[in-house]
């Protein structure tokens, strides 16, 4: 089954679903703020960017500038960082899309497209 976690407001989302829904898949939406991934879906996510942390992070939005992440990530040790993930939805870079291969952070088309096209051969 395909999960994308959106934010209703969030434009790259909805563009993400729509992208989703013209390609004819079948996923489940859902709401990142009131049901961040789980911790083994980040590892998961966290191995498929070489141990990026900043790759899962929402850089641009309130409250990782808020909670001053910029400085702090470095810092952090992976479990740290991916347990504030999976407890603030909002610190997750987003659309975060799980059942294409490996977990997806933000939403670029030409890999997504990529993601079904090799989703659809098995």
């Amino acid at each position: 089954m395909i999960r994308i976690y959106t934010y209703a407001k969030c434009d790259t989302c909805r563009r993400a679903v729509r992208f989703l829904r013209d390609a004819g898949v079948v996923f489940e939406e859902i709401p990142i703020r009131e049901q961040p991934p789980s911790l083994p879906e980040l590892w998961d996510a966290l191995a498929g960017v070489d141990g990026n942390l900043r790759a899962l992070f929402n850089t641009s939005g309130r409250d990782y500038r808020a909670m001053g992440l910029g400085e702090k990530l470095a810092a952090m040790s992976d479990e740290e960082a991916l347990n504030l993930l999976a407890s603030h939805g909002n610190l997750v870079k987003r659309p975060f899309l799980l059942g294409l291969g490996s977990p997806r952070a933000g939403f670029r088309a030409v890999e997504w497209t990529a993601a079904l096209e090799s989703y659809a051969r098995f």
